[in-house]
């Protein structure tokens, strides 16, 4: 077996070639630098002039007006080409993958370069970071004023003023006094705004000795068969029934049936008042014999859920001579002037037209129920129609 030619061994080829090509390079000449461009006012004004000054400890060659700035480079490559023409084609193919071999390298080694001087930098800016973070936490925070730290203001939110927070206030609820108990509260307006507004939890809605007591079908009196212990007879008033009211109520009606008797609207007569829980089961009952449960529960309310059992409610009829019937109010006189003035004497009229979806009841305009003057009167000012929307109460249109 033979020893490859050396000649043909491309690896030192291209090494020959290598060397000689950096042999010539050595023999190129030295190509002085390109001139600075003219960055000052007197650099500009002696370019222009074609004479160009020349900074102190900075050399600069004229630049050539004609000609090869780098005479003989033109001639090497020439006969490089030459030579390279002379040689076989295997041999050319061999220096020519040596060379590209070689540009690789160069190319690559370029790179690593960069991504080292990159680093470098990357590594100089982190340590400028680090720096400033180190130099800050020795420093510490700023130094305190000798004036001290500045106190923020906070502005004093007063606590939502409630009746319950009035001695005067409980103090009368204590004693059952309701006309004190609003006086302390600030009348009847301000009574009911703290109830429906849910800041006053010391007065209950359900309590039945209470001139504010709301009974409907979803509140029923408790006890069930509660009964008034200071029921009386109105004095001068025609009374169809033998039927007491509370002593207030009973007072109050008395003044109002004078007072229209007074303004010419005529007599006020009254059917029915305080009803026992034994009487309202008969009452409802016969309701429920004539057109059933459906029917009974729009016109009557049952044992327990009735007004009229609070001894707060009363039954008026129009009278001249003789006395009407509870459908004759309406369109009565009497009924008129009863629209218009209750409120004066502390009643409402508890099931207006338009409202059985809220109050749970078909109309009726001889149904008056007291609740006393300051509160008749926030209600007739407030425009309200039912005792629910009154104190902010659900709907009980149904049991």
């Amino acid at each position: 077996m033979t020893s490859p030619d050396p000649e043909l061994s491309p690896r030192r080829a291209a090494r020959a070639e290598a060397e000689r090509l950096a042999t010539a390079a050595l023999s190129l000449p030295v190509v002085p630098p390109a001139p600075a461009e003219p960055t000052t006012r007197r650099q500009l004004r002696e370019a222009a002039t074609g004479a160009i000054a020349v900074s102190p400890g900075v050399g600069r060659a004229p630049r050539p007006t004609s000609g090869d700035p780098r005479p003989g480079v033109l001639e090497r490559l020439r006969a490089a080409g030459a030579a390279l023409a002379s040689l076989p084609a295997r041999r050319r193919r061999r220096l020519a993958i040596a060379a590209g071999s070689a540009i690789a390298i160069l190319i690559g080694s370029a790179l690593v370069i960069g991504a080292v001087a990159g680093s470098g930098a990357d590594a100089t800016a982190s340590a400028t970071v680090d720096d400033a973070a180190l130099t800050a936490v020795a420093a510490g925070p700023p130094a305190v004023p000798a004036a001290g730290l500045p106190v923020p203001e906070v502005s004093a939110v007063a606590a939502t003023a409630t009746p319950c927070d009035d001695p005067a206030f409980t103090a009368a609820l204590a004693a059952g006094d309701d006309a004190a108990a609003l006086a302390a509260a600030g009348g009847g307006s301000a009574f009911r705004a703290a109830v429906a507004s849910g800041i006053a939890p010391c007065v209950s809605l359900s309590d039945p000795n209470r001139e504010w007591v709301v009974v409907n079908k979803q509140r029923p009196l408790d006890p069930l068969d509660y009964r008034a212990g200071d029921l009386i007879m109105p004095q001068n008033v025609r009374a169809l029934e033998d039927s007491a009211l509370r002593a207030a109520a009973a007072n109050a009606l008395t003044a109002m049936v004078k007072a229209a008797s007074d303004a010419g609207a005529g007599e006020i007569g009254y059917l029915s008042a305080f009803r026992s829980y034994s009487t309202q089961q008969s009452t409802y009952a016969g309701r429920v014999a004539v057109g059933g449960v459906a029917e009974a529960d729009r016109e009557s309310a049952r044992a327990g859920y009735s007004e009229h059992q609070s001894g707060l409610a009363v039954d008026i009829v129009p009278c001249d001579r003789s006395c009407g019937t509870l459908d004759d109010v309406a369109a009565s006189t009497q009924g008129a002037w009863v629209r218009e003035h209750a409120w004066e004497f502390g009643f409402i009229t508890r099931y207006a037209q338009g409202r059985e979806s809220v109050s749970g009841y078909e109309p009726e305009a001889w149904h008056q129920r007291y609740i006393g003057p300051e509160l008749a009167r926030a209600y007739h000012e407030g425009g309200y129609t039912t005792l629910e929307e009154f104190f902010g109460l659900p709907a009980a249109p149904t049991y």
